[in-house]
C-alpha cells in the first residue's frame, strides 16, 4: 500500500467509549476496508462502497456504535464505530485480494460488474450466484477483521485518492 491509515501507537483499546473526555486517540484492533477497481466512474465508486459496507453491521454487529443525537434531542441512526478505509487497485489486485480474503475466512462482501445492470436485491443475489467464484468480474470487495489480516488482504492496493 502506498499510503497507510495509521492510528497512534499506545495501549488504548477499541472498547473505550467515544464519550470519554480524554484526548488520546483510539487504536482499533480491527479494520474495515473496501477495495475498488481503479477504472470505476465516481458515481460507481460511491455506489459500490455504500453497497459493500451495508451488510457488515448485520453480520458483525460489534462494528456498529451507539445511536447519535444532537443538542436538540433529535435522534440519528448509529454508524460504524471505526473508520472505513477505502482502497483502489487493478482488476488483478482485486482478484488477488479476493483470493486472500477467502483463504482467511474473514467477513466480506463482493460487488460484481453485473450488479450495475440489476435493480434490486433479489436480482443482485441471482447475478452473483450465477457465476463461479473464479469467474466473478469483481469491481469491489469489503472486508472486516484483525488489522494485520486485513492489511495482508489489501496488499498491493493503494489508498483511494
Amino acid at each position: 500500500m502506498q499510503r497507510t491509515y495509521k492510528t497512534t501507537s499506545g495501549d488504548v483499546r477499541e472498547s473505550r467509549r467515544m464519550s470519554d473526555t480524554t484526548t488520546e486517540p483510539i487504536r482499533f484492533d480491527t479494520k474495515i476496508a473496501v477495495l475498488l477497481r481503479e477504472d470505476l466512474e465516481t458515481w460507481q465508486r460511491l455506489n459500490v462502497t455504500a453497497f459493500l459496507v451495508s451488510g457488515l453491521g448485520t453480520e458483525v454487529p460489534e462494528v456498529v456504535g451507539e445511536p447519535y443525537g444532537d443538542a436538540d434531542g433529535v435522534p440519528y441512526l448509529p454508524m460504524f464505530r471505526q473508520p472505513v478505509l477505502v482502497f483502489e487497485g487493478s482488476k488483478e489486485t482485486l482478484k488477488a485480494a479476493h483470493a486472500r480474503v477467502l483463504s482467511r475466512a474473514l467477513p466480506r462482501s463482493v460487488f460484481t460488474s453485473d450488479l450495475f445492470s440489476t435493480g434490486n436485491d433479489r436480482d443482485n443475489r441471482a447475478a452473483v450466484r450465477a457465476v463461479r467464484t473464479a469467474d466473478l468480474d469483481l469491481v469491489g470487495i469489503a472486508v472486516y477483521g484483525p488489522r494485520n489480516a486485513v492489511d495482508k488482504v489489501m496488499k498491493g492496493a493503494r489508498m483511494h485518492p
